[in-house]
């Protein structure tokens, strides 16, 4: 009998803190992008880079060429 009281505290111990470290964990969401067409940028949006670079003149942080009909066009992008 004796030695399953021994047992019994550090498995105790042990269960407190593996439902202490599941109540302490929080789940962080990821951010929305927002996309707008870009004003500036001008033909077919082939290199993402480029139309980056166009969306930074908008005052938007970045940018990302992206297929729209049988075309592909700027969008600039921001976290919402």
């Amino acid at each position: 009998m004796a030695p399953s009281r021994r047992m019994a505290a550090p498995v105790l111990v042990l269960l407190l803190l593996l439902v202490a470290t599941e109540l302490g964990t929080t789940k962080v969401a990821e951010a929305r992008h927002c996309l707008s067409q870009s004003h500036r940028f001008k033909g077919l949006c082939m290199s993402s880079n480029n139309c980056a670079n166009a969306c930074q003149t908008e005052n938007f942080p970045g940018g990302e060429c992206k297929a729209e009909g049988a075309t592909r066009k700027c969008f600039c992008k921001k976290i919402c």
